[in-house]
């Protein structure tokens, strides 16, 4: 072999490692590599399946079991327009480069799924393919469910295929190149996604087992608490440690003490998990009330009491932006306290101290106090201001306490104004909205 061969082979050998590391680093840990304990596969887990239904449900049929799972992995949410019908698609999801409108998934065989074989739902939910062959874009949060069974998978299935077949077109995606270009994420579900099913640790628990199935499977938590990287995968190097997702801030869940739910007592955070509200921690809101109300307010207590334990052992990861310490209640007087932003001052008092009070204590409801929120102590005030905007709906529990919305009411000035003095009286570091951070926050949210 000639020394320039010798030399070109070297070259390419080089640059062919270089990119298999840089993939490699690119892509990441998994979800739960942070363990490092040897998982096994189902079939030689010797403990209680971790997948499936809770006990309660062992004996229920197929379709029972199946509504509780699509609940569980909070179907409906992403595929129910606000006034639509349940499950026929249509949903806006606005990302910097387009809009991605989510499907109809009712059996409806011209627009849903009512021909889809159980290979070609399989195939969707694991692998994030249509069943005319065409990819599906991570909206569909395929890269968790790929860790779903094939039972639980068919489960849900069957449960949709009970339901009436809605006729429902989805708006077209309005995409910018290159990503309108589907094939592409053939090669992106390569690198990111792992196609392969939940693993248990038979070092852990079986508590910890059903909740790391539930908070990383069917639940997907990650989506939308975990940072992504630059070709818009989960970046697991900071698992948890929060994002901003559809213009709303999902918050620190890792055990952090400081600005996760490390200093939580397990009471609060079951509370928070159950109904969307923990005394002293405030109350969901956006995405996670959504959640709340239609995913972990159905789960079984045990359930709830799993994902407690899985998060617990979450290694700690700080998010850098947020205050070590919470702001204690302000005063009683509007006159004492920041009184610096009049105009903020003055929407609050017109619109807002009815409900929160000038401490930030409710007077009507504990789900309307607002302090040791981590929406008034963020910086960046973007939840502040999204609730401001789009008020919160809530319906379970039934007492839930849901707040009205002023983004038709007030200009943008205004709720820049609102924020930023909410911020400064109830948190610990007041932030610097401008109408023009308000206004892309409208366009940022899920239509």
């Amino acid at each position: 072999m000639s020394a320039a061969r010798r030399i070109w082979l070297s070259v390419v050998a080089i640059v062919v490692i270089a990119l298999g590391l840089g993939i490699l680093f690119v892509r990441g840990p998994g979800p739960m590599t942070f363990t490092r304990d040897a998982k096994v596969t189902l079939a030689d887990y010797h403990g209680p399946d971790p997948t499936g239904v809770p006990a309660s449900l062992a004996k229920a049929d197929i379709i029972e079991r199946g509504a509780y799972l699509a609940r569980a992995a909070d179907c409906m949410v992403c595929h129910t327009t606000e006034g639509g019908k349940p499950y026929a698609g249509g949903l806006g999801f606005r990302l910097p480069f387009g809009t991605l409108y989510s499907t109809n998934i009712t059996p409806d065989k011209e627009t849903g799924i009512g021909n889809y074989s159980d290979q070609d739902f399989i195939n969707a939910v694991h692998r994030g393919v249509r069943r005319d062959g065409a990819r599906l874009y991570p909206a569909m949060p395929f890269t968790s469910y790929t860790y779903i069974t094939d039972a639980d998978a068919l489960a849900i299935k069957a449960y949709l295929f009970s339901l009436p077949p809605v006729r429902a077109v989805a708006p077209e995606n309005t995409l910018q190149f290159p990503f309108n270009q589907r094939w592409a994420m053939s090669i992106w579900s390569a690198v990111f996604n792992p196609d392969t099913r939940f693993e248990p640790d038979p070092e852990k628990s079986p508590e910890w087992n059903r909740g790391a199935y539930l908070a990383e499977a069917l639940a997907h938590c990650g989506e939308c608490h975990t940072p992504r990287n630059l070709a818009f995968a989960l970046d697991n190097h900071k698992k948890f440690q929060g994002a901003v997702t559809a213009g709303w801030r999902a918050f620190n869940i890792s055990s952090d003490k400081a600005t996760g739910v490390g200093a939580w007592r397990d009471e609060d955070l079951v509370a928070y998990l159950r109904i969307g509200h923990a005394d002293g921690h405030g109350t969901a809101s956006g995405p996670m009330a959504e959640a709340v109300d239609h995913s972990f307010y159905q789960f079984a207590p045990e359930d709830i009491r799993a994902v407690l334990a899985y998060l617990r052992t979450v290694p700690p990861i700080a998010s850098p932006d947020l205050p070590a310490t919470l702001a204690p209640p302000a005063p009683p007087s509007h006159k004492q306290g920041v009184t610096a932003d009049a105009r903020g001052k003055m929407v609050f008092e017109g619109a807002c101290v009815s409900c929160h009070g000038w401490t930030g204590e409710s007077p009507i409801s504990p789900f309307a106090t607002i302090t040791g929120a981590w929406a008034v102590n963020d910086p960046s005030a973007i939840n502040v201001a999204q609730v401001v905007i789009h008020g919160t709906r809530r319906h379970n529990p039934p007492d839930a306490i849901s707040m009205p919305a002023f983004g038709n009411a007030y200009s943008d000035d205004e709720i820049a104004a609102v924020a930023n003095y909410v911020t400064a009286r109830f948190g610990a570091k007041p932030s610097q909205l401008t109408a023009k951070d308000v206004a892309e926050l409208r366009q940022q949210a899920s239509e």
